[in-house]
């Protein structure tokens, strides 16, 4: 219970890095989750490693499959990754399409890290797009990736890029190439836990452990914020939701 508590299973975790370097995997263009997990593979999606031989598998400018309609660019990928740094999949619009989690599997096959005694999936891995569709976002979080959303335009395949998250900057050779903010500083929570799901449901048991205990709320996770009022009032799917939901008009 203490040990709930203290949330020792979010601090006995890294946190994200001041500082991380990347090695650039880029496709140029739109990457929608029918090129990162085919629909005529989607018998395989439940084998994730075998699932994603088949992503880009349809040669495209800079993108090498291995046996062009069968097999990716395995053996690029594997050249990137002896660069020695973390493989970052980069894109200009990334993600567009039907939200299959199986993309988000073959990317982070290739790009993320071993879940310890989980064979056969990873998580984590780092994610730049000019744009990243919402959903595709979303999965990424729940994969403990670090999705961010910046201008792509000076990296190329094979890059070393420095990412500083928190700074907001992306700098090749020394140079400032690229500024972001991230879309709420919860993204390096989610990291560190492992997910999005993983956070809210430790989050949660923290909470409920120190209440047990009698101690104050736990001020180690950063919280989301309501966003500010713009002013513009509800959009008309927020309408619907609220009238659906038993609230007045207006």
């Amino acid at each position: 219970m203490q040990s709930w508590a203290e949330a020792e299973w979010f601090t006995s975790r890294p946190e994200v890095p001041q500082s991380l370097t990347v090695t650039i995997f880029k496709v140029s263009g739109e990457t929608n989750t029918d090129d990162l997990s085919p629909a005529p593979d989607a018998w395989s999606r439940p084998d994730i490693p075998l699932h994603a031989l088949a992503m880009l598998k349809n040669p495209r400018p800079g993108i090498e499959p291995d046996d062009p309609g069968k097999v990716g660019p395995i053996r690029q990928l594997d050249a990137l990754k002896k660069k020695g740094h973390l493989v970052a999949y980069v894109g200009d619009v990334v993600g567009t399409g039907s939200s299959r989690k199986s993309a988000t599997n073959s990317v982070l096959w290739f790009t993320g890290e071993d879940i310890p005694f989980v064979p056969n999936k990873r998580f984590g891995g780092v994610c730049l797009g000019s744009k990243i569709a919402p959903i595709f976002y979303n999965t990424m979080e729940d994969a403990g990736a670090l999705p961010i959303e910046l201008d792509v335009s000076k990296m190329e395949m094979g890059d070393a890029v420095e990412l500083r998250p928190y700074e907001g900057k992306a700098l090749k050779n020394g140079a400032v190439i690229a500024e972001f903010t991230v879309k709420s500083d919860v993204i390096f929570d989610e990291v560190r836990a492992g997910g999005r799901i993983p956070l809210i449901v430790g989050r949660g048991l923290t909470a409920k452990a120190r209440e047990a205990l009698g101690l104050p709320p736990s001020t180690l996770f950063r919280l989301p914020h309501n966003p500010a009022d713009s002013g513009k009032g509800f959009s008309l799917a927020q309408k619907m939701v609220g009238r659906a939901c038993g609230l007045p008009e207006g």
